[in-house]
Parts: structure tokens; C-alpha cells; sequence
């Protein structure tokens, strides 16, 4: 049984909105066996909130949840005693044992969504001159909601540390093949896995996932809009409009 990873942002949710057939999709996924998890690239919210997110709209999340942030936590377990952490609070606390910004070994950055400034853009910009290793929980170029459209991501403001600093964030979330390994690892499966990716960014979800050999399903209801190229056809076995054609295609290939 190959696992199944999927995608949230896109997939069966848009911002505060769970998208339709969401339920009919994962109660089609509760009667197969196929080991399955739900990952999500955002840094704004914890695997808790997620699950809440659904518990409240009488929704069950049985699928366990790894989110960038969760990865990045596993990563820097081991490797360092001092991190100065760059996200929204919420999700800080989760490191709260390694926080420090007097002399950190790392400085692992995350999104700040409105919170982005010159102020803090140059403090971690000084830290990645003086040395400290720079990590990113993700580098997504851009996000998209219902309720205010397309939005800057995280990989806007890195990508500008980046260039300033002469200096490259190693990456913990898609399309980093370490995170979906982590992913798998959570799931108790082999990094090596053949499993099915299912997602709507086609940089982040299908081609990271294609990487590493992975059968993938490219759905538009989220990033992605049709016509893709010829070059990202190469990365996309299945391609489907919404929830209800992905569940007749899960059918078919489960």
C-alpha cells in the first residue's frame, strides 16, 4: 500500500474555508488502509489549530498533521541549544526551549505575516553576517484566501535576507526533500517509500514530491491554475479539477 501524503492549503482548505467535498474526501480516505498524512507548508498556525480549525466546522481530523514548523522543531533537536526563532508567537512557543537572541547558534526564520519589518528584517540579516546558521521553515513565494486574495509569503522576505547577506537559508519545508521524509518517517515509513503526493502547488507539492519519486496528483482548486507548461506536465501523473474528481480517481488507483 503506497502512502498518501496531501497537501492542506488548496486542497481542502483556502484560508478560513474548508473547500467542498471535504468531508466526502476524508471519509473516503478513512476506508482505506493506506498509511496517510496531512501536511501543511504555513508557519502561521501549530497541527493543533488545524485539527481545531475542522473540530469546530464538525469536521474529525484522524489523519495526523506535520506542519513546517513541526519539522523544523525535529531538525534543530540535537543540532543546537540556542535558536533565535522568527514567527508569529503562537507558533514560537513551540521552541520556546531554544529561544535566544543574544547569541543564538542559528536563526530560523518562519512567517511573520503583518508583523514583517525593516526592524526585524535587519536583525536577522545581522545574524546571517555574523555567521549564524539560516534556516528557513519555508519559502513559499506566495499564499492565496478567499478573503484577501494573494497575499506575500514568508519566501518573499527570505529571499531578500538571502540576496543582502550572501548567504543561502537552508530549507525545512517543501519542496525540501527532508520534509516530506519527515513526513513519511511520522507515518512509520521508509524515506524511500514509493507514496502518492496530493497537492495544488505544483513547485512546493508536485514537483518536490516527483523528486523523490513519488506518484503525484495535481488538483486546481488552490496555487495552480490551468494551462501548466509542458515542462511541469513532466512532474504531474494525474491531473484533477476538485475533491469530487480526486475521489473518483482514488478509486480507480487504491
Amino acid at each position: 500500500m503506497k502512502p498518501l501524503l496531501i497537501d492542506l492549503d488548496g486542497v481542502i482548505k483556502s484560508g478560513n474555508t474548508i473547500l467542498p467535498n471535504t468531508k466526502e474526501f476524508l471519509d473516503l480516505l478513512d476506508k482505506y488502509e493506506n498509511p496517510k498524512i496531512i501536511l501543511s507548508n504555513s508557519t502561521l498556525v501549530t497541527s493543533n489549530e488545524i485539527s481545531d480549525f475542522f473540530e469546530k466546522r464538525n469536521i474529525s481530523i484522524k489523519i495526523p498533521i506535520i506542519t513546517a514548523s513541526d519539522a523544523s522543531l525535529e531538525y534543530i533537536k540535537g543540532k543546537y541549544k540556542k535558536v533565535a526563532v522568527y514567527a508569529v508567537e503562537k507558533v514560537k512557543t513551540i521552541f520556546s526551549d531554544f529561544l535566544d537572541y543574544k547569541n543564538p547558534e542559528a536563526v530560523l526564520v518562519g512567517d511573520l505575516d503583518k508583523e514583517w519589518n525593516y526592524e526585524i528584517m535587519n536583525e536577522i540579516f545581522r545574524f546571517v553576517r555574523d555567521g549564524k546558521d539560516f534556516i528557513a521553515m519555508q519559502k513559499n513565494r506566495f499564499w492565496n484566501t478567499p478573503e484577501d486574495g494573494i497575499l506575500l509569503d514568508a519566501g518573499a522576505f527570505i529571499k531578500g535576507i538571502e540576496y543582502a547577506a550572501d548567504k543561502e537559508a537552508l530549507l525545512i519545508g517543501k519542496p525540501s526533500s527532508e520534509y516530506f521524509k519527515s513526513a513519511l518517517k511520522k507515518i512509520n515509513c521508509k524515506a524511500e517509500s514509493n507514496f502518492i503526493m496530493i497537492g495544488d502547488d505544483i513547485i512546493n507539492d508536485i514537483e518536490g514530491a516527483k523528486k523523490l519519486g513519488a506518484e503525484t496528483i495535481l488538483i486546481y482548486t488552490g496555487k495552480t491554475k490551468k494551462p501548466i507548461t509542458e515542462e511541469q506536465k513532466k512532474f504531474v501523473d494525474y491531473e484533477v479539477n476538485n475533491l469530487s474528481d480526486l475521489c473518483k480517481l482514488l478509486i480507480k488507483i487504491l
